[in-house]
């Protein structure tokens, strides 16, 4: 017999709108599972994201349809899925899902956090609030983002910066401006260019990392990443759960691409199975509920950009 599940829509506001290249938001939307067996319940949390062609309505008729993860595509309902099933395995067998998972036993991390994307003094009084932080990422458009490199770095002077474009580029823009975000100290830019797209990456050398993020969403897309990417941003959202994300950490080490460990903005339910795979990654961008007015009771812990793993009574 299956687990019954019991599927909800959840709005969670921001502490601030989130604007990125393709628009802005105010709260994150999410979609919980729970599914129950024996008296145990696991729980899951997903986002809807449209640039996939997913909504609200079409993620909750998935799983309104669904018996397994198997019987989902890639995307959001299959991660909601996933994850309450293994939390709900780790709750009936006392054995956590990082043991079971053949990981190392979860440690605290250094998340990035998100300076949203704004006009270059909006964003440096945005990273002036942040200077504590450590690693800061950087949203950007197509409108200066050399100024807005520039204006981030004086409010933050001795904070890492990595940075995400969101497909604003062409190839021409990016060359135009790579060399100066490297000099700016932009250690790494997400997906600068639109994906399928980015043939002009191939054989090319920047002088910064650059990490496929709409280019990159299962295992399967290793192989045609070679040559145009040096690292990918598994996000359980778009891989389809934790199942898929721990194949693609291994994917990713035999190519030997580094690897970021992503979210949609969401609340610490849907960062605690990606928490887990901190200790495998080389970059940590989970800081979905520090962009919340307020997170799920229970959640994950932050010490400023220090983020703790996730309580087992909680997730796992």
């Amino acid at each position: 017999m299956s687990p019954s599940l019991t599927i909800r829509r959840e709005s969670w506001p921001l502490e601030k709108p989130f604007a990125i290249s393709r628009g802005v938001k105010t709260a994150a939307e999410v979609i919980v599972v729970e599914a129950s067996e024996d008296g145990f319940t696991g729980r899951g949390e997903c986002v809807p994201y449209a640039r996939y062609g997913e909504t609200p309505d079409s993620v909750e008729a998935q799983l309104r349809q669904a018996a397994a993860p198997d019987d989902l595509p890639p995307g959001a309902a299959r991660n909601a899925l996933d994850c309450a099933l293994w939390d709900l395995r780790a709750r009936r067998s006392g054995v956590p899902v990082w043991q079971s998972a053949g990981l190392s036993a979860p440690r605290a991390a250094i998340t990035a956090y998100t300076i949203s994307l704004g006009t270059p003094d909006e964003m440096r009084a945005a990273a002036a609030e942040a200077a504590a932080r450590p690693l800061l990422k950087v949203k950007l458009g197509e409108a200066d983002p050399v100024g807005c490199i520039v204006a981030v770095r004086q409010g933050a002077p001795k904070a890492r910066l990595i940075a995400d474009a969101n497909e604003a580029w062409t190839i021409g823009q990016f060359a135009a401006v790579v060399d100066e975000l490297a000099e700016l100290g932009v250690e790494l830019i997400e997906q600068p260019l639109r994906a399928g797209d980015d043939e002009g990456l191939a054989g090319w050398r920047p002088p910064l990392l650059v990490c496929a993020d709409e280019s990159f969403h299962t295992a399967a897309d290793i192989p045609g990443l070679a040559g145009r990417y040096g690292a990918v941003n598994i996000k359980l959202d778009k891989a389809g759960g934790f199942t898929e994300a721990l194949a693609c950490v291994e994917a990713a080490r035999a190519a030997k691409l580094k690897v970021m460990v992503g979210c949609m903005v969401a609340t610490s339910l849907a960062m605690a199975p990606a928490a887990l795979l901190a200790g495998v990654a080389d970059y940590v961008d989970l800081d979905g509920p520090l962009l919340l007015k307020t997170d799920r009771p229970g959640g994950l812990r932050f010490e400023g950009s220090l983020m703790f793993p996730p309580d087992p009574a909680f997730w796992g």
